[in-house]
């Protein structure tokens, strides 16, 4: 169950690093593609700073996701796992209920699942 929970983890972790880079650095081309149904095209280039502030936040979620794994005692690291899934989980749900319900079951779903995976593992 560990392994699985790990795999997860990374996977969670890749995806908010693609969610930095499409913020803070390709807000007005891939930040278009994804958000461009419920985003105006003319907005994207105004909210450039927005994004790239939204983006860095992501970042510290991966570098936390990412921490967890070098991270020596077992119990520290899932404590960190958790702590990162947690907010990962509540800004998935947030967004979910605020932007678009795909954001809950690209974000949040996850995280849940990794949170349970933790749990039982």
């Amino acid at each position: 169950m560990q392994v699985l929970a790990n795999i997860l983890i990374a996977l969670i972790a890749l995806e908010h690093l693609y969610i930095v880079w499409m913020e803070m650095f390709a807000w007005e081309t891939a930040g278009k593609k994804t958000f461009g149904s419920t985003l105006p095209d003319q907005l994207f280039q105004p909210t450039k700073g927005l994004a790239a502030n939204q983006g860095l936040y992501n970042g510290f979620l991966v570098a936390g996701l990412v921490w967890s794994f070098v991270i020596a005692d077992p119990i520290w690291a899932n404590n960190i796992r958790l702590f990162f899934l947690g907010c990962i989980s509540i800004a998935g749900i947030y967004g979910g209920l605020t932007s678009s319900r795909k954001i809950y079951f690209v974000q949040a779903m996850p995280a849940i699942i990794g949170i349970i995976l933790v749990l039982v593992s």
